[in-house]
């Protein structure tokens, strides 16, 4: 009997650790909502669809985005110039695209805004990382931000 209940708990842990790291959303990459706090980390230019480089953020140059209930919330820090960066809006996303419906900003992002409102991206993602990719009118990408997940 006690050989039978051992056998018993044993399989018992055996299946709930293969559902734990094989089952539903079990991936460590698995796209989850934009929801929280992202830091900018990097860029990547493009050419012919594919990264053809990637570069850091400039020493002490600091962007974050806030995703809340569909609202949005950028600031940007660039230590080498006093002009102020900031924006608000909307924002919807799915598996593939992102929209943001910028309301108002800093003066220097009002400019922009006055101009053009929505900025559309492709948006790939994984668990606590997310690139927007800027495409051309030709459908190509050209230039993405990569940002991972801080909250």
């Amino acid at each position: 009997m006690k050989n039978f209940i051992y056998a018993f708990i044993m399989v018992f842990l055996a299946t709930v650790f293969l559902a734990m790291t094989h089952g539903p959303g079990a991936e460590k990459d698995t796209p989850q909502s934009l929801e929280g706090v992202w830091e900018l980390v990097n860029y990547y230019t493009y050419e012919a669809n594919n990264v053809l480089d990637s570069f850091p953020n400039a020493e002490g140059y600091r962007q974050v985005k806030i995703y809340q209930d569909g609202k949005v919330m950028w600031s940007r820090r660039v230590p080498q110039d006093s002009t102020q960066w900031y924006g608000y809006g909307k924002y919807m996303a799915n598996d593939t695209s992102l929209t943001e419906t910028l309301e108002y900003g800093s003066a220097s992002m009002m400019r922009i805004i006055d101009t053009s409102r929505v900025f559309s991206f492709e948006l790939q993602q994984g668990k606590d990382w997310f690139r927007q990719i800027s495409i051309n009118e030709d459908g190509n990408r050209t230039f993405s931000e990569n940002y991972i997940r801080i909250r």
